[in-house]
């Protein structure tokens, strides 16, 4: 078959079908969920869209400020002069790097989305405990795929949660997260119960976990079983990083 020149550079998706593996049509049926639009959520919605997933919602609940810009991609200062929300202008970015997926978002805390179910594939970029343990127990009840990303400075980690094979994030939760559940850690400051120090970000971190995390959605699309068991251990700091492993904690309540 004769293959005109350019032809192929034309194809949106072409560098990614020279993989073996990949199937365009998995890719595009899957039903993603990415909770958070700070800067992880960014880096991981750019992904998505550049391996070829065209079925995105975004749920998030804060305004663009300004010490955003200099770690989410898709923000500009505008949006953080009209105080624009997160999810909103993350979804039309997003379409302007394939203006053919489907693109969904959700002004609110996960707590308030109640549409979880529809979904195939859940990506959580959040910055506070309280939505993880909520958006774990939701994933596993209804037996979705949730692949948890965290960052802290130079630190990082990634945990795939595959219901009902794996533990899940509440496994390895102890008395001190219990006592900081109700925090919320916003740079709005929106639903703020206590005052608590901003953290340091590093954007080349960031970038890595959101890698590592649609690396890990691809995997689970195309039902590979190499995918990471249980969590993914990065710390910048020391150049290193070692997949850790995770066992299902039988006093769990997501496993009884």
């Amino acid at each position: 078959m004769e293959i005109k020149v350019g032809k192929r550079d034309k194809d949106f998706l072409d560098r990614m079908k020279l993989f073996e593996w990949y199937d365009k049509n998995k890719v595009e049926r899957e039903k993603v969920l990415v909770v958070g639009a700070g800067a992880l959520g960014n880096e991981v919605g750019k992904n998505l869209v550049m391996s070829g997933y065209k079925n995105i919602t975004i749920v998030d609940m804060d305004y663009i400020v300004h010490s955003n810009l200099s770690r989410c991609i898709l923000f500009r200062k505008r949006d953080a002069d009209m105080k624009r929300y997160k999810s909103e202008v993350m979804a039309e970015r997003l379409k302007e790097i394939n203006e053919e997926i489907n693109v969904d978002y959700f002004v609110g805390s996960i707590q308030e989305f109640d549409d979880i179910k529809s979904h195939t594939l859940i990506l959580g970029c959040l910055d506070n405990i309280a939505a993880r343990i909520h958006l774990n127990s939701m994933a596993y009840y209804h037996r979705i795929p949730y692949v948890d990303g965290a960052t802290h400075g130079r630190i990082g980690k990634v945990q795939v949660v595959i219901p009902p094979v794996t533990s899940c994030l509440e496994c390895g939760m102890n008395i001190t997260h219990s006592k900081i559940v109700e925090k919320r850690y916003s740079c709005t400051g929106k639903d703020v119960k206590f005052f608590e120090p901003n953290m340091p970000s590093d954007i080349n971190t960031t970038s890595i976990i959101a890698g590592i995390q649609v690396q890990e959605a691809l995997k689970i699309t195309h039902g590979m079983d190499n995918y990471i068991k249980n969590i993914f251990y990065y710390d910048g700091n020391r150049n290193y990083a070692e997949v850790l492993e995770l066992p299902i904690n039988p006093d769990c309540p997501n496993h009884f």
